[in-house]
């Protein structure tokens, strides 16, 4: 039901809430890995794994993070019109699930985001990896 790729907005700011474009970061799931530049919104594949980035930038510390992939309303959609079937087919080829659509890491810091937490129009807020469970 859900193509397979998505798009995501990718930021990077200081640790004082600066907004810094064009930082290289590296996006990789299982299905491979993507370098693209911060401050674009980017193509994501979909995938059943999540998605780990990490950026660099001269002038700052690293920044990692780790989006959440979460089941989207499609999978469900699939099993009520489709069945098992087309449920297993979509979450085989990642279609069934969806990252965080805008994500601002901060240098020095890894984070997560849940894209259960996402509000629309709003960077998914961020938490330390310690705090999710």
């Amino acid at each position: 039901m859900n193509d397979t790729n998505q798009a995501m907005k990718l930021e990077t700011k200081t640790k004082d809430g600066q907004l810094v474009a064009g930082a290289d970061c590296t996006i990789t799931n299982d299905y491979g890995n993507n370098s693209v530049k911060s401050g674009a919104t980017i193509s994501v594949r979909r995938s059943s794994k999540d998605l780990d980035i990490s950026c660099k930038h001269p002038q700052n510390p690293d920044a990692t993070a780790r989006a959440i992939s979460r089941a989207n309303a499609g999978l469900a959609g699939n099993i009520l019109i489709g069945g098992g079937i087309g449920a297993i087919i979509d979450h085989n080829k990642g279609t069934a699930y969806t990252y965080p659509t805008w994500v601002q890491l901060i240098f020095g810091e890894t984070l997560v985001f849940d894209r259960k937490e996402e509000k629309e129009g709003q960077a998914v807020p961020a938490s330390k990896p310690e705090e999710k469970k």
